[in-house]
């Protein structure tokens, strides 16, 4: 793909290592920046996060993300930044402050990652609350605090900064008036201009690559080897929008981006609920839905939200369009109808109506930053008491994402009663076959899906469906 060019803090680099080359590595042994560190490597623990600014629509976005899971090749007209790059020129800056003060670093090892984390904060944060400071690190582990101290400091930090902010000006200019950020930041946006970058096109026998937060997890030396293109250089691919009754997503689309989209929060009001579930924001922030489906985990929860929703792949290829529901997408463990020169263009599901419920639980060992042990989604449409049409998806429990076909049906025309429930129960049972593995016996597993798609009900109607009504 010849030279890849982007910016490092406020330096140009010009390289010709291979594009799938790990970011981390690439800061770490040839930039020679050895604040971000090198921990699990697979983007469970944070240490690795950097920020990725990139010009859209004139403006400069940043976003944190786990430099272990991202090729050099994704961030190729981009600014990295590490956390040499948010360093005043003398002292500490005030982030850094406040975990001096508060005794928020003890081995040191995260606290890069938290650093960046809390900036990334105070970039994207709408009104800089406390909460969403705790929400930006969530990605990001401590073996030695505690957290307390940490929490601490990311109070103080809103405090004192909310009442400043400004929110009709520019935040990268407060943040460096604020000497959150050094002044070199005024600077990128003209750099990023003079960047001369070679976009790459998909070629013959070329692994596309999405967000990659999975693949680099499993592939990373293979990758090295082959001929790669990334989705994120087709901007077309990434969007929310409402059409014809729908909502279609591009295939590229982030789950941050469907986090934080007007349009789904306006039909989806617990969505926030959901996705922390998912991972976390330096993953959410790679992580595209094409990807996600193509991954193909049994226990993908992006995958399960979009069984539920009935959704719909419009996929691209040599030879055009075609369409293909995503319950008959998969046919077996990481097998699915998509053919080597084909792409997911788009996904789309038809906007819900106020009768309209959607429903998603998961249980794992921990209740965040864990793989799911079973996973479930649900919506319903109802009249009255009576159900109209349902779609029920679970994972954990089958080879694949599956949607439970013959409990949907069922459920249709059928009244919200304990004793429908527990017969549609019964159903679900003789459609999945869990397994043993390391999230918990089959047994478990079975009960675990029954005990959710009743908690689906409970949590919708909680007026007419009690939990001691369906033992």
């Amino acid at each position: 793909m010849g030279k890849i060019k982007f910016l490092i803090n406020h330096s140009e680099i010009e390289t010709d290592a291979h594009p799938s080359t790990v970011l981390l590595d690439f800061i770490r042994k040839e930039a020679h920046f050895h604040g971000t560190k090198e921990v699990c490597k697979e983007g469970d623990c944070g240490a690795c996060t950097v920020l990725v600014g990139e010009k859209i629509n004139g403006e400069i976005k940043y976003h944190s993300i786990a430099s272990c899971l991202t090729p050099i090749g994704d961030i190729q007209g981009k600014h990295v930044v590490t956390v040499e790059g948010v360093n005043k020129a003398e002292g500490l800056n005030p982030i850094q402050d406040e975990f001096l003060k508060e005794g928020a670093s003890q081995c040191g090892f995260c606290t890069p990652g938290f650093i960046l984390s809390l900036t990334n904060f105070f970039i994207n944060s709408p009104e800089l609350s406390y909460q969403d400071a705790l929400d930006a690190m969530d990605g990001n582990i401590c073996r030695c605090t505690g957290y307390m101290s940490i929490k601490r400091a990311a109070k103080h930090l809103s405090k004192k900064y909310l009442p400043l902010l400004q929110k009709n000006n520019n935040r990268l200019s407060q943040l460096v008036e604020w000497e959150i950020l050094p002044p070199y930041f005024n600077d990128i946006p003209a750099k990023l201009d003079a960047l001369s970058t070679t976009k790459v096109t998909k070629e013959q026998d070329t692994t596309l690559i999405g967000g990659g937060t999975d693949l680099f997890v499993q592939r990373a030396d293979d990758l090295l080897e082959e001929k790669v293109v990334f989705s994120s250089q087709d901007k077309n691919l990434s969007f929310i929008k409402e059409e014809n009754n729908k909502i279609v997503l591009g295939g590229n689309t982030t789950v941050t981006e469907i986090r934080e989209s007007a349009i789904i929060q306006k039909y989806f009001p617990d969505l926030k609920k959901h996705t922390d579930l998912i991972s976390s924001t330096i993953i959410r922030n790679r992580a595209s839905i094409a990807g996600n489906l193509v991954n193909a985990s049994p226990i993908g929860d992006i995958s399960i939200f979009l069984l539920a929703l009935n959704a719909e792949l419009t996929i691209d290829g040599k030879n055009g369009l075609r369409n293909i529901n995503l319950k008959n997408f998969y046919s077996g463990y990481k097998t699915f109808d998509l053919q080597k020169d084909e792409v997911i263009k788009e996904i789309s599901f038809e906007i819900p109506d106020k009768n309209t419920y959607f429903s998603f639980e998961k249980v794992s060992k921990r209740t965040y930053l864990d793989i799911a042990s079973a996973n479930t989604a649900l919506q319903i449409k109802i009249n009255g008491k009576n159900i109209i049409q349902a779609h029920v998806s679970g994972g954990g429990v089958w080879p694949y994402p599956l949607y439970l076909a013959k409990t949907s049906d069922f459920l249709k025309d059928k009244a919200v009663t304990s004793q429908n429930l527990k017969a549609a129960a019964d159903i679900l049972q003789t459609e999945i076959a869990p397994i043993d593995d390391v999230r918990g016996k089959k047994e478990y597993k079975a009960l675990l899906l029954k005990q959710l798609f009743f908690a689906h009900f409970i949590n919708i109607f909680p007026q007419m469906i009690k939990m001691e009504d369906l033992v």
